[in-house]
């Protein structure tokens, strides 16, 4: 399979499909061929899509190589199902697909062998991945047979460290599913379906090395993996003296100094004091002159590097033109390029092709789209990094830009930030990426979150976003699609893709619209939160005084005017670092208040006090919980899958449904909205709005919040978060999913089911953590069933 676009590998893949990359001057697909060929499978057939002819010309019919080759070319992509189906006529016995941008040297004979001996229809050859995210997990039982798949899972899902290879042995009758000329994935189609319909289906776990080489990283480990391997040192030829490996027409100065392991392809020149230190590889015709020095780089073919220049960690495509005195770190740098003299380009930077950079720059910046994406630009909910560092001026551009090309770059966008002037610009620049498509953007300024997810379901928009800043400049930026909820994973990375190949919808001038701005739409949205209230009158007459307090003085201000209005006295607090709902308590019971509320500084969530009892997190939704229940406001509720079980009792008093999704924002949010639960929703999404609904109840029943709490039932539950690796992830969860244990249930990461609680460990998102939620019947058992799964993931953790 050799069709792929290798959008990660850019600016590698700009001119150059990415089995054609290459490694030790091959390109990475001749290894496939060899292996192939080392264990006596001489016919194979080549799916193409993406620059095809690149691929055509360099291995023919495939007669050099001693081999038979077919291509079968695509001319819209099929999916990786669909490009084997596409070669049928060639499927005329069991076969093996291997992908072409994959190096490895896993034994197939013995993987053949299996699937033969296991009477397998299709056979997976797996190997175990310590941080297997960016692949397909796949688990078996004792005897190799496969019971379920997950793609590209989060940390969440991660059962198993066992990650599908893209190598597959089959039978051609599994293809009988689809037609020829179908779109479909072995992985996300076809697998689940011979699942489904219960076909043998295995997983052979390789011993032997494989790396995907799909991004800059893996392209350098498979380099330093080969050279550091005695056994793989065959792949490299003829070595002129221990760990250095020169090729014919290549001339070493007397003075140049080669520190192994190193190697240099053909007919390069380098010169006297020029200093090759371990793990480079420079390819062919290449010239590196004198005071230069390069280390745990790979150079590409007609390279010319001037004198003292400085290379560390970095990829240099070919044609590349280097002058004197300049400096690379950690950076990439695409065909053709010319880097004039004593330019610095630093760590994370990519260069696109036939790019010229000029004399004494300093380049921190991507020349393409602005930024260069860190593997993960996401976080859990939202794009979150310190301003100027983490997040710059070109790259939130560009984000506008990439969220309309992915949504719809024709559709309308709710925009809105709150009071800090870092956000406003930030929203201003999101604005200028937006209307770059020919979109509609409606900037109903500053606000909360809750009320740009409120603004797009009242003007009907096809996304929004929300821009809000903490201390220190940092900023987080919230994607929402059209239902107001955070953006789902696929369409995340999607984002990032956008961003990653500039690939960009864009329009012209004539298609470019205005900027519609809404003034004063926080009066829209405060009467809208006052229509389901209908004890306002009952409020009023009671006057109650309410203390408030929050990180964002806007929020402070949108929920003052917000109770003001519903007939409350409201005093503001203010806000000191560090400050909790305790704090406010304390507040409140000094000066005699009826409530304290701390908002969020989203004004998304709040935490209560009556100056005797502090609610919030868990306690603040089974507050609400009940409170629904008890109205019949809720006769289903949704809660996530790590949350009390107590909430089972608390529904089934009151003849109640309880509907578990995943511990995500967009899942619990997504699952409220589409099950039309708007009573919920408010309370747990608008802190605004839910302030409001809690004294319209409390007033309007003559309830006072301390009896409410009283219908909620005592329970014992906790959360402790257990530092590790992050590489120690998925061999965790793998081996906590393997333990013959009863009562096992893998939902969302592993949750172990005991006769008087249970226990749940999750791996985190964003830290590299084991977070651990315990519930028990007691006190006392729930710290004990803490202490065992504390203790026993520690043992595992100390155990590599």
């Amino acid at each position: 399979m050799s069709g792929g676009i290798g959008t990660r590998l850019r600016p590698l893949t700009c001119q150059l499909p990415k089995p054609m990359v290459p490694i030790f001057n091959r390109p990475v697909m001749e290894y496939s061929i060899n292996l192939l060929k080392e264990h006596g499978i001489e016919d194979i057939a080549v799916t193409l899509h993406y620059l095809p002819n690149k691929i055509k010309e360099y291995f023919k019919d495939g007669e050099k190589f001693d081999v038979n080759i077919k291509y079968y070319i695509e001319d819209k992509p099929l999916g990786t199902g669909g490009s084997v189906k596409n070669a049928q006529d060639f499927l005329d016995s069991t076969f093996v697909v291997i992908s072409g941008d994959a190096f490895t040297n896993i034994d197939l004979t013995k993987a053949y062998e299996f699937h033969k001996e296991k009477g397998s229809k299709a056979t997976l050859i797996l190997k175990r991945e310590a941080i297997p995210l960016e692949y397909g997990v796949v688990i078996t039982d004792e005897n190799g047979r496969i019971i379920r798949f997950l793609e590209k899972p989060s940390w969440g899902e991660v059962f198993s460290d066992t990650i599908n290879t893209g190598i597959y042995i089959l039978e051609p009758e599994v293809l009988d599913y689809y037609n020829k000329g179908d779109n479909f994935d072995f992985s996300k189609d076809l697998f689940p379906r011979l699942l489904m319909d219960n076909i043998p289906m295995y997983g052979y776990i390789a011993e032997e090395y494989w790396c995907d080489v799909g991004d800059i990283g893996s392209y350098i480990k498979t380099h330093e993996d080969i050279m550091k391997d005695f056994k793989k040192h065959y792949l490299l030829g003829e070595k002129v003296q221990n760990g250095i490996w020169i090729e014919k027409g290549t001339i070493i100065e007397k003075g140049a100094k080669l520190y192994p392991p190193v190697y240099i392809g053909q007919n390069c020149l380098i010169c006297e004091g020029a200093i090759i230190e371990p793990y480079t590889i420079i390819g062919s015709d290449c010239v590196i002159k004198g005071g230069t020095s390069i280390k745990r780089s790979i150079i590409w073919e007609n390279v010319i590097i001037e004198e003292n220049c400085e290379i560390r960690k970095s990829v240099i495509c070919n044609q590349v033109y280097m002058d004197k005195r300049s400096r690379l770190f950690e950076a990439v740098v695409g065909a053709h390029s010319k880097i004039y003299e004593n330019t610095t380009i630093k760590p994370g930077v990519k260069i696109w092709p036939y790019k010229t950079i000029d004399e004494n720059v300093i380049v921190k910046d991507n020349l393409i789209w602005g930024e260069g994406i860190n593997k993960r630009l996401f976080g859990n909910r939202n794009i979150t990094g310190i301003f100027n560092r983490d997040v710059t001026l070109e790259m939130i551009v560009s984000l506008g830009t990439a969220f309309a090309t992915v949504i719809d770059n024709k559709g309308s966008y709710i925009i809105s930030s709150d009071g800090n002037n870092l956000s406003k610009s930030i929203k201003n620049l999101l604005i200028s990426g937006l209307l770059s498509t020919g979109s509609q953007v409606i900037d109903i300024e500053d606000g909360a979150l809750p009320m740009c997810r409120f603004g797009i379901k009242y003007f009907n928009a096809q996304g929004g976003i929300y821009i809000s800043t903490n201390k220190a400049d940092e900023i987080n930026i919230e994607f929402m699609d059209k239902r107001g909820v955070n953006i789902d994973k696929n369409t995340k990375r999607k984002i990032e893709n956008s961003l990653i190949t500039g690939d960009f919808n864009r329009c012209s001038s004539e298609e470019m619209e205005d900027v519609v701005s809404v003034n004063n739409f926080f009066k829209i949205y405060i009467r809208e939160g006052k229509l389901s209230l209908k004890n306002i009158e009952k409020i009023k007459s009671r006057k109650p005084n309410i203390n408030i307090t929050s990180p964002s003085e806007n929020i402070m201000k949108l929920a003052e005017e917000y109770l003001i209005g519903i007939g409350c006295n409201v005093k503001k607090m203010h806000y000191r670092e560090e400050y909790t709902i305790e704090d406010v308590r304390k507040k409140v019971l000094e000066e005699d208040a009826d409530l304290g509320v701390l908002f969020s500084i989203d004004g998304e969530r709040i935490a209560l006090t009556d100056g005797f009892n502090s609610i919030e997190n868990e306690r603040y939704w089974l507050l609400i919980l009940s409170l629904g229940f008890k109205t019949g406001e809720l006769k289903e509720a949704v809660v996530p899958y790590n949350f009390p079980r107590i909430v089972e009792k608390l529904a089934n008093k009151y003849n109640a449904n309880i509907n578990y999704s995943k511990s995500n924002i967009t899942d619990i949010m997504g699952t409220i909205i589409d099950k039309g639960i708007e009573f919920q929703y408010i309370l747990n999404f608008d802190g605004i709005w839910a302030i409001g609904n809690i004294l319209d109840y409390l007033y309007g029943q003559n309830m006072t919040l301390n009896k409410l709490l009283q219908e909620i039932p005592e329970y014992f539950y906790f959360k402790k978060e257990i530092p590790c690796q992050w590489e120690d992830k998925g061999n965790i969860l793998r081996r906590l999913t393997e333990e013959g244990q009863q009562g096992k249930e893998l939902i969302e990461g592993v949750r172990f089911i005991e006769d008087k609680g249970w226990a749940m460990i999750i791996p985190d998102e964003e830290k590299p953590i084991f977070n651990l939620y315990i519930e028990g019947y007691d006190e006392e058992y729930a710290e004990e069933l803490g202490n065992l799964y504390d203790e026993k993931i520690k043992k595992l953790i100390k155990g590599f």
